[in-house]
């Protein structure tokens, strides 16, 4: 697993982002509304898998269409599957599977460090603020930060 992956996270119309998410072989487009804590709970879901945990979940709602990230961690990787869900409360088994990967957890933390740092730069948290509606997710994007340096011995060389 030598390929990784880019995530870009852009802010559209007051409320509203676009994400992308792509590896060497297929790209998902995604819609994220305000409505919802999107940035936050994905940046948790990551940190969270950093950390430990076997699995984990994060939803973006873009009314009435959802989309929802499910992480599996194994040992040192990861396995991500996105889902499109026609209403965000429909169960796993209704949605259809729009791209999957699997790749090192240090892998898709640095990828979402990065993908943030780079909203932070492009907007400004000020902007961003007034773009999205709510404020940057520094909070969330630190403690991810935090748990991935703490944790990078357990990755390996």
């Amino acid at each position: 697993m030598t390929a990784g992956i880019r995530i870009t996270w852009t802010l559209g119309a007051h409320g509203w982002a676009d994400c992308v998410i792509e590896d060497d072989q297929a790209k998902a487009e995604l819609t994220a509304s305000y409505i919802s804590s999107a940035p936050e709970e994905f940046l948790t879901a990551v940190a969270r898998l950093v950390a430990g945990e076997t699995e984990a979940r994060a939803q973006f709602e873009a009314e009435p269409t959802a989309y929802r990230w499910i992480f599996y961690r194994e040992a040192v990787d990861v396995w991500i599957r996105l889902l499109e869900l026609r209403r965000g409360s429909d169960h796993d088994n209704r949605g259809t599977e729009i791209w999957s990967f699997q790749l090192p957890i240090d892998a898709l933390a640095r990828t979402v460090v990065r993908c943030f740092d780079e909203v932070s730069r492009t907007y400004g948290e000020s902007a961003y603020r007034g773009k999205w509606g709510e404020h940057f997710p520094r909070t969330e994007l630190e403690a991810l930060r935090r748990l991935r340096h703490a944790h990078r011995h357990d990755y390996g060389p």
